[in-house]
């Protein structure tokens, strides 16, 4: 259920202005062809006018400079983010503390505030330490001498192994594994595989949101660091001793080998992969399924296995799709070649005979 809002009300929130009736109240967001009367919708790219003749939304999120629409409108230079913050302040409630559920198991010495909500067959360690306003679903286990921040919503069956730190207002969606060991083997002279100990721990950062069924291990020595604003997806692998950067994206499969730091604003397409004790500078981009092997510089935009200059890959790509013709052609060249040696060595042998 969505909670009602004047169109200008959230055009102050996301610093936007209004075009028609600021006093109209909007109860809820919705995609163009499916919002209805008292919902607002958006329109990230004016090619896409006119709206479809069957819209009934009440007002429309636009970009700064779109043509009047036949509804009242809210104008602003980001109409991506004015319709997540919008979406979300329209679906925000106020925290409903349903206290512990007598299911729950609950170490010693925990320290656990009264607004807190903890479902049923929770397992908290010893000396956990829950933040004010925390939200635990059925099945989540944390381990001992682990803290939780503020806001922090733990969806069912994550596991938080001990002497992690989570931040303020960190999402960690269901499945997800913080502080398992990191991958490390040392192998001796007949192949056997001696495993090290993994004794550092793992650090989440305010705002931080880790995906379904993702894991983030724990440092071999120190901390695995994931900074404040970092977005994981689903099924991405943060190996041990990482550090990723503040406002870093890594998109589902994505897998980071360990040792390796991502510098602030990094985006990592699905599938790509980094290997280990690598710098990735500020702001690069890898497209989906790169293979990155060595150091990237701030602002590189790469993509393709090994991971090169994005536009000499696209070029790359290309070309690839072209290899059998000109295989084929290069098979051409070649007889051509060969007849045409074929044919000077038999005139040099011909002139060499007449002298």
């Amino acid at each position: 259920m969505s909670h009602e809002q004047t169109l200008q009300q959230l055009a102050d929130l996301v610093g936007g202005s209004v075009v028609g009736d600021p006093q109209l109240v909007v109860r809820g967001l919705n995609g163009i062809e499916q919002a209805g009367p008292g919902e607002i919708t958006f329109l990230l790219d004016t090619r896409k006018l006119p709206l479809p003749d069957g819209c009934r939304a009440s007002a429309c999120i636009v970009p700064t400079g779109c043509a009047p629409l036949a509804m009242s409108t809210l104008v602003t230079d980001q109409p991506a983010v004015a319709a997540a913050r919008i979406h979300a302040r329209l679906l925000a409630r106020p925290f409903a503390a349903s206290g512990v559920h007598p299911s729950a198991v609950i170490g010693s010495d925990c320290v656990i505030p009264a607004q807190v909500s903890i479902g049923p067959l929770v397992c908290l360690g010893d000396r956990v330490v829950l933040g004010e306003r925390v939200t635990i679903h059925p099945g989540v286990v944390i381990g001992s001498d682990t803290t939780i921040g503020d806001d922090t919503v733990l969806h069912a069956n994550v596991t938080i192994a001990e002497r992690c730190s989570i931040g303020n207002r960190v999402i960690l969606h269901h499945g997800a594994v913080i502080g398992s060991d990191g991958f490390g083997f040392a192998t001796d002279n007949r192949g056997v595989h001696h495993r090290k100990p993994q004794v550092g721990t793992v650090r989440l950062d305010d705002d931080v949101e880790v995906g379904a069924n993702s894991c983030v291990d724990r440092a071999a020595f120190g901390t695995t660091w994931v900074k404040s604003g970092v977005k994981i997806d689903n099924l991405v692998m943060v190996g041990h001793n990482v550090v990723i950067g503040e406002n870093s994206i890594l998109v589902a499969q994505t897998g980071i080998a360990g040792s390796t730091t991502l510098g602030r604003n990094v985006v990592l397409g699905a599938k790509a992969g980094v290997a280990g004790h690598l710098h990735i500078g500020d702001r690069v981009m890898a497209a989906a399924m790169s293979g990155i092997h060595n150091d990237q510089p701030a602002g590189a935009i790469v993509g393709g296995t090994p991971a090169i200059e994005a536009r000499n890959w696209a070029r790359a790509a290309a070309a690839f799709s072209r290899l059998p013709e000109l295989v084929k052609e290069s098979r051409r060249l070649r007889r051509e070649v060969d007849r045409l040696s074929a044919l000077l060595e038999q005139t040099a042998q011909s002139h060499g005979e007449k002298k």
